[in-house]
């Protein structure tokens, strides 16, 4: 049986694949083996392998182990009171020694190390190739200090925090941000098949899987969607995503879209500042209007998020 290219993967792999990735990130800490996975995505070991590197452009090893070392980046950056000891075990590492070998090989810097520098020094960590042709770790400072970034969110967002309830969304998986808009076009085209586009409840928006403080950006894992008033069931590759509700920080602007990064870094600083604390559950933006429409290029967007 051959192989199907890129172009050719339908609806039902993605689907798959999909509920492989959801399976994955609520299960980083226990055992993760290929027979197991591909049986939860009802493949064949030997087809799920090939499948999932078609579909994600990188092994399933290689996605569990950067999975579990972006999980723990997160940890040693938010969650100051768990000691690295603990993450080594919690993650399934056998020992700080083995769990300071993988972080240092994929970020170059050891856990403590790691742990020692502010987040707001780092963004966009991925991998870049030297001279040799070896992976290298990549950090990009950011131009701003915290100073700045606060003052950023106090001339250009409006911050509240609020309960929320449950959110339901129709969504088209995207890895990476190169091919955003197809995503967009992609659930939009959906949306007006169902008359979805014509309702004024409809909102556009954004889920992010994936931090970009600890993920490249072309292995962000992200669900473009559509806000909706009730789930909806599985189509094709469009599939149903919802939120649970709960307090959340909800900040907006009026930005362009170079000014998103920017904004995002500063509204966690913010958060930080605060004294809150981010809980599981996934940020995500919410689209008020079409950015090609207004005047300055702007969007109008609100950034969510939940805290604990």
């Amino acid at each position: 049986m051959g192989f199907p290219s890129e172009q050719r993967l339908n609806k039902d792999y993605i689907r798959r694949i999909n509920v492989a990735l959801e399976y994955i990130d609520s299960n980083l800490n226990n055992d993760l083996s290929l027979d197991t996975i591909a049986s939860i995505a009802s493949y064949s070991p030997f087809h799920f392998h090939r499948i999932f590197k078609a579909v994600i452009g990188e092994t399933l090893n290689s996605y569990i182990n950067r999975r579990r070392l972006e999980k723990i980046a997160a940890v040693l950056m938010h969650k100051e009171e768990v000691s690295i000891t603990e993450v080594a075990f919690q993650s399934g590492f056998s020992s700080n020694s083995s769990l300071t070998k993988a972080f240092k090989k994929f970020y170059g810097v050891s856990p403590s190390e790691f742990r020692k520098q502010l987040p707001s020094k780092f963004s966009k960590i991925g991998k870049s190739k030297s001279k040799n042709g070896k992976d290298e770790p990549l950090f990009e400072q950011y131009i701003c200090n915290i100073t700045n970034h606060l003052k950023w969110i106090e001339m250009n967002a409006k911050i509240e925090i609020k309960e929320l309830p449950d959110l339901h969304f129709a969504s088209v998986t995207q890895i990476g941000v190169e091919g955003l808009e197809n995503a967009f076009e992609k659930i939009f085209k959906w949306g007006r098949s169902k008359g979805i586009m014509d309702r004024k409840s409809t909102k556009t928006a954004r889920i992010f899987h994936d931090s970009f403080k600890v993920t490249s950006p072309d292995k962000v894992r992200m669900s473009v969607s559509l806000l909706l008033e009730e789930a909806i069931n599985q189509e094709g590759d469009i599939q149903p995503v919802s939120i649970l509700g709960g307090r959340s920080i909800v900040a907006s602007f009026e930005i362009t879209p170079s000014d998103f990064e920017k904004s995002w870094s500063s509204l966690f600083i913010w958060m930080n500042e605060k004294g809150y604390q981010k809980s599981e559950r996934t940020p995500f933006e919410i689209y008020h209007n079409d950015f090609r429409e207004h005047p300055e290029g702007k969007f109008l967007v609100d950034f969510y998020i939940p805290i604990q």
